[in-house]
């Protein structure tokens, strides 16, 4: 697709989820810098979320991750949410701070603790339905740190066990994204350390059970795009979790570091048919940001997966098919470079325009004095951080 009108339509239907720990206190292993003007509630969350969505009319969704985000009523919180223009997306479940997963959640050789786990994972389904969510997100910090401290194989029938019974309950429209991590906090042997085991579960279960990559979660120069690419073509790809990995994890804005890595896994998203809507993919954030201006990064990062997107998009794909059935590898690899150093910023900025929208998203924001009012505004009351 290279007609700069179709670009734009296509562009115009992106949908970007941002997730609401982002706009929390967060940091790194060792230090939570606090910033002014966080939100103090899940709702002033949804608040600043919404704030993306109105500078870059890319970003209608908010993830919550439960029980960080716990409230009485979750209808209300999903209310709310459409009140000010955005809709509550995937549900994240947290079966990794808890004393009792210290040896692991629904792995554990503890069978109350495995239906502990279990029925917190049951509960955001719960929580799901009350705020039509289609996406579960499932994320284990499950493993072990010694040779020998568990048996291997049966930590993976009790992974099995839990994941058919979430995706029993799961109704017509929902479904579970399994993500996976290379290591940490287990670092002897993870339940689910790669797509591969993530893949082997789902696959086992069925079509509501779909992967989930995080751009963050591999070991160095692993090549991401071939894995979106296997897993488009297997049907099994249901999203991303974008950002960018120097913590030895993620959280950085995604694009930040490698933006050519990004380009080439969205031109794989676009060449295997994920950026159509009815493939069900869905385009995450998974970012908790340090040091940065929490909205800011957001907008920032949503950017970068607008351009990354723009220029895939624009891609000669049949002078690229050409080069590659000729056995022409410069030709083939200069195609693809010429639309990764394309300038996409003032088709974007034009395409904003045309939608109501500022050219410049930050600009805006920076303009709109959000920022300055929920500064005075939150100087009170406990700020929201990693965990909480």
């Amino acid at each position: 697709m290279n007609d700069t009108s179709a670009v734009k339509d296509a562009l115009r239907r992106q949908q970007i989820e941002t997730p609401s720990w982002a706009y929390g206190n967060s940091g790194t292993r060792f230090k939570v810098f606090a910033q002014q003007g966080v939100p103090r509630t899940p709702q002033e969350k949804i608040d600043d979320a919404a704030q993306v969505h109105r500078f870059t009319g890319a970003a209608p969704t908010v993830a919550v991750h439960i029980p960080w985000d716990k409230v009485d009523d979750y209808a209300a919180l999903a209310a709310h949410a459409e009140e000010k223009g955005v809709r509550i997306g995937a549900v994240n479940t947290n079966v990794f701070q808890d004393d009792d997963y210290m040896l692991g959640s629904v792995t554990n050789p503890d069978p109350k603790i495995r239906r502990k786990a279990l029925d917190h994972l049951l509960e955001c389904v719960d929580i799901m339905d009350a705020v039509g969510s289609r996406d579960l997100k499932l994320w284990f910090s499950d493993g072990t740190n010694y040779p020998g401290q568990d048996d291997v194989r049966a930590r993976q029938d009790r992974m099995a066990e839990a994941l058919a019974a979430v995706y029993e309950r799961l109704g017509d429209d929902q479904r579970f994204l399994l993500e996976y991590k290379l290591f940490e906090p287990a670092f002897y042997m993870t339940d689910l350390p790669d797509w591969g085991a993530s893949y082997a579960h789902c696959l086992k279960l069925g079509p509501k059970a779909q992967v989930v990559v995080d751009t963050g979660h591999h070991a160095p120069g692993t090549n991401i795009e071939f894995i979106v690419a296997f897993l488009l073509r297997e049907g099994k790809l249901g999203g991303f979790d974008f950002n960018s990995r120097f913590y030895a994890d993620d959280d950085l804005m995604v694009g930040a570091a490698d933006p050519f890595q990004l380009f080439r896994i969205m031109y794989e998203v676009v060449r295997g048919g994920g950026y159509d809507a009815e493939t069900g993919v869905a385009f995450m954030l998974d970012q908790c940001h340090n040091i940065e201006p929490k909205i800011h990064g957001q907008i920032r990062s949503v950017m970068n997966v607008q351009e990354a997107t723009a220029k895939a998009l624009l891609l000669d794909a049949d002078a690229l098919r050409a080069a590659q059935e000729s056995g022409d590898v410069l030709e083939a690899n200069a195609v693809f470079m010429d639309a990764y150093n394309t300038d996409v910023r003032p088709l974007l900025a034009e395409l904003r325009e045309e939608m109501g929208l500022h050219a410049d998203p930050v600009a805006a924001y920076k303009a709109s004095g959000y920022f300055e009012r929920v500064v005075a505004e939150r100087k009170d009351g406990q700020a929201a951080g990693w965990g909480a």
